[in-house]
């Protein structure tokens, strides 16, 4: 029986890249795209894919608010999360939200068709790498990693700082207010308990988090 799989991705080249892969297996078929995440939510209600690749960085709505809704409707779809990042806080949140796996869109050629064989099956699917990674992130001590205290919006928040970005501009790529920006910032410092946006923007660049909505 061949596997019905739908690709989610903004971008058109990376969309034919997977569907190449995929249907070169012949065993899986792709049986719908979507650029954004509403496509991505309309088209798996009316296709059923059996497994759903969702890039984690589309426009609009947050990759994880899109794999947590679809997740919502049905829980037992196997979802693999494509990324640009290797990060494991990336894999970890992802894996929190009901992934049932996370692929970096750079090992896609070599791994991609093993993940989603394994995922179909009802298990989870991460690399080697990524496996080594969250188990010393499991180890940390919180204490050293204020930033795992953040929800995900505040961790997307955190990062466009980090990347330089001001409330407003973060406020219009999120499709936020700059008032409702300024308060995610605010709790931001409460947990991560640091006093100004400098400190903020500082410890994102030290920690290396870059934003899953950065191309």
């Amino acid at each position: 029986m061949m596997l019905k799989i739908l690709i989610a991705d903004d971008h058109r080249v990376v969309r034919e890249g997977l569907k190449r892969i995929i249907e070169h297996s012949g065993t899986m078929t792709v049986v719908a795209e979507a650029a954004d995440g509403a496509e991505a939510i309309a088209k798996t209600a009316k296709t059923h894919p059996d497994v759903v690749l969702l890039d984690i960085s589309m426009p609009g709505r947050n990759g994880l608010d899109v794999l947590k809704q679809l997740k919502a409707k049905a829980p037992n779809l196997p979802i693999l999360i494509l990324s640009q990042h290797s990060e494991e806080e990336y894999a970890m949140r992802a894996l929190r939200a009901g992934a049932s796996g996370y692929v970096t869109k750079d090992q896609a050629s070599t791994e991609l068709l093993a993940a989603i064989r394994k995922v179909s099956t009802g298990r989870k699917f991460i690399s080697e790498s990524q496996a080594e990674d969250l188990v010393t992130s499991l180890q940390d001590n919180e204490s050293s990693t204020p930033h795992k205290r953040l929800s995900d919006r505040e961790h997307e928040i955190l990062s466009l700082f980090g990347e330089g970005k001001s409330a407003s501009q973060i406020a219009e790529e999120l499709s936020l207010s700059v008032k409702t920006v300024s308060t995610y910032r605010s709790r931001i410092l409460e947990k991560m308990k640091l006093s100004t946006t400098a400190e903020l923007i500082r410890y994102a660049i030290e920690k290396n988090i870059a934003s899953a909505t950065t191309k």
